[in-house]
């Protein structure tokens, strides 16, 4: 059973992706971090004719996370849709590791909600991160 924080982040996914600009894959994707305040930022894909130019769902609400003066990540949701678990590409999986540590729980959802939770540290071992460079 989902807590009640989990099922306010599944529902944040869920109306971020009604928002996705996914003109080319028409694979919808929204994602809701929970920042050290306790604040929710939800993002969504948004895909350009020039694909590298796309932005993952994931880097959308980093950076209406930071634009909040947050900078700190202590639990994240990914949803997509398709039979398949989503996860965090793996730029986002380096993304999301600059203001999150290893312990932090990445919930990997559908539209009908959480299939699984895991770690960053699980999705993305022996990362480099900040601690790397003295920060």
């Amino acid at each position: 059973m989902m807590s009640e924080r989990v099922e306010e982040m599944v529902a944040l996914a869920q109306q971020a992706m009604t928002r996705s600009y996914a003109r080319y894959s028409n694979f919808r994707v929204g994602a809701v971090l929970r920042g050290a305040n306790g604040k929710l930022y939800a993002g969504c894909n948004v895909e350009n004719v020039a694909y590298p130019q796309s932005q993952c769902a994931e880097a959308t609400a980093i950076g209406a996370m930071i634009m909040d003066g947050e900078h700190e990540i202590v639990e994240a949701l990914v949803m997509g849709e398709g039979a398949d678990l989503i996860s965090p590409c793996g730029g986002c999986r380096q993304r999301l590791r600059e203001f999150a540590g290893d312990a932090v729980e990445i919930h990997l959802c559908d539209k009908s909600g959480v299939r699984q939770t895991t770690t960053l540290g699980d999705l993305l071992p022996h990362s480099f991160n900040p601690n790397h460079l003295g920060k």
